[in-house]
């Protein structure tokens, strides 16, 4: 019965979770971004909503400091329900970031891009040059880089889209020349916008942040088996509230059970009725990621929460060695369990 039911306290670890997604254009991406440096006037960080401590990137940290920063928090509305509790999150996400400025945005609200928008005319106003404005916008993969760009071209000068987008990470895998996103302030030329590559941590040292990157799209989906990133989603639907998927099925910690009642309610049968259940999980992944199966946040916003995530990566989430060094060490201690466990 329902009413019985007892969500599991906490999600199994992995030991052989993949623990990075840091490739070549995710390097070669960064060392540009460095050189270009001298010449950007704001840097615009994108984090995910739903993840904004694991989306966050200490390779930023180290790499693009010494201009102005300002913090979008993107997707809002596939993690928000505008009420109470997430008003108390964003002031807490605030804080974390005083005196760096944060906005939250849902590309598609008109009134979120003008907001940055009138954000990047007053930093151009105060910079007063007849150049115009040149901004950076940076962030890991897949979490609305281009799409912020689109949108704010759209809203700021009336264009289309100047930047391709889509479901999977590394659409952009080049850094563009600066794409006009609104008019000059004053007697300046106009204030343009620099799309680049997500880029990836080279480590991550706490394997439940992979899952939940890998849940929101920064990580290709044949990277983690499907399967794996639904057993992670239902825990967490499980612990807001099981009703968000009882059309399905009814409340449970089995992923098989659940995966078979969708791929039978869905359709996804193979040859002799047998349930597909990766297609299945697939279907499961993006309807959770186009906010059609709850629409919540997957980290624990607390106060002191950022600076205790940094205190856990440092050491890993700067340094490609350290990230080799710890898979091959990974690697010779599941390869000794098994040989243990075969004598």
């Amino acid at each position: 019965m329902a009413s019985s039911f007892i969500p599991r306290a906490v999600f199994p670890y992995l030991d052989s979770l993949p623990r990075s997604y840091f490739l070549g254009h995710h390097a070669s991406g960064l060392s540009k971004m460095k050189t270009m440096l001298s010449s950007i006037d704001l840097v615009i960080e994108c984090r995910d909503y739903r993840v904004p401590l694991s989306s966050q990137n200490p390779l930023f940290e180290a790499s693009l400091s010494g201009r102005q920063r300002l913090i979008v928090y993107t997707k809002r509305d596939l993690g928000s329900m505008c009420g109470e509790e997430d008003r108390q999150r964003e002031e807490i996400i605030r804080h974390w970031h005083a005196p760096s400025p944060v906005l939250f945005s849902n590309h598609r609200d008109k009134k979120d891009i003008q907001r940055i928008l009138n954000f990047a005319k007053s930093h151009a106003l105060h910079k007063n040059s007849l150049t115009g404005m040149r901004m950076l916008v940076v962030g890991m993969p897949n979490v609305g880089k281009s799409s912020l760009l689109n949108a704010l071209r759209k809203v700021g000068v009336g264009k289309g889209k100047a930047a391709y987008t889509g479901a999977q990470p590394g659409i952009t895998r080049k850094i563009t020349t600066g794409v006009k996103i609104a008019e000059g302030v004053e007697e300046g030329e106009g204030i343009y916008l620099v799309d680049t590559p997500g880029v990836f941590v080279p480590y991550v040292p706490n394997a439940e942040s992979m899952l939940k990157l890998a849940l929101c799209g920064s990580v290709k989906d044949t990277i983690i088996p499907p399967t794996t990133l639904v057993d992670y989603l239902l825990y967490h639907l499980n612990q807001h509230s099981p009703q968000l998927y009882a059309t399905y099925n009814p409340p449970t910690n089995e992923v098989s059970e659940f995966l078979e009642a969708v791929a039978r309610k869905t359709g996804r049968l193979q040859k002799g009725g047998v349930p597909d259940l990766e297609g299945a999980a697939l279907w499961v992944v993006q309807r959770w990621r186009e906010g059609l199966l709850g629409r919540f946040v997957l980290d624990e916003v607390v106060e002191g929460g950022l600076e205790g995530r940094k205190r856990e990566e440092e050491g890993f989430g700067g340094s490609v060695n350290q990230a080799r060094k710890m898979e091959k060490e990974g690697e010779k201690l599941r390869a000794r369990a098994r040989h243990l466990g075969g004598g």
